[in-house]
């Protein structure tokens, strides 16, 4: 893997919700950057191109399902 640049921490990223990782900035082959997963690149990593840790976190958010039974958060009626 090529070299990565850390995400200082206090800088507020979600981590990677397949595997748990700090996510880490990396450029791609055009020169522009992407936030990835360290450790597996198909793991979600955002668009090329300005550092997003906004798009990063919005899409590392484990979603609840809609049934009741799965979401400790939706109460039975």
């Amino acid at each position: 893997m090529s070299s990565s640049l850390s995400i200082p921490k206090t800088i507020f990223c979600k981590f990677c919700k397949i595997c748990g990782a700090r996510p880490v900035i990396q450029a791609d082959r055009t020169g522009l950057y992407v936030v990835k997963c360290p450790n597996d690149n198909g793991h979600y990593q955002t668009r090329a191109g300005l550092i997003d840790i906004d798009d990063w976190n919005r899409n590392n958010t484990v979603r609840f399902g809609t049934d009741p039974g799965t979401n400790p958060w939706v109460f039975a009626k």
